[in-house]
């Protein structure tokens, strides 16, 4: 038995395909979804989406916030941004991070501090990611 999973951004399909499970980060924490999981409407937090494919390979992907819903083998998962971990870059996600460290240091002010952390947090996945291939 198997899922359907389709991940979506507002400007592109990202992923739409059979798996075999999803180990899916939402705001309080990561769950796994195997077939004839529970309907469920979840929060997805920023994190690392991974993908047992077919041929039990195991593929990770970047989320940056948004909504799941899970119900009769169908994920359909509605986010800010996703990126296959394939195509990121390790240099230019290195480089970000380091910028977003600094940025968050030169803060100043709440709105700017708030700004600074999510960057942050966006700029560890990608290289979390990374390191996860």
């Amino acid at each position: 038995m198997t899922l359907n999973l389709c991940v979506l951004t507002p400007n592109r399909m990202v992923w739409d395909s059979e798996v075999k499970a999803i180990i899916l980060p939402t705001n309080s924490g990561q769950i796994g979804v195997l077939p004839n999981h529970a309907p469920l409407a979840t929060a997805v937090d920023i994190g690392i989406l991974k993908i047992m494919r077919l041929n039990n390979q195991w593929l990770t992907m970047t989320l940056m916030g948004g909504f799941a819903r899970i119900g009769n083998n169908k994920i359909t998962i509605l986010v800010n941004d996703a990126e296959k971990s394939s195509d990121i870059d390790p240099q230019e996600a290195q480089q970000t991070l380091e910028i977003a460290e600094a940025n968050l240091r030169k803060a100043e002010g709440k709105r700017q501090t708030i700004e600074a952390n999510l960057a942050l947090r966006r700029a560890r996945t990608q290289v979390e990611a990374v390191n996860t291939i």
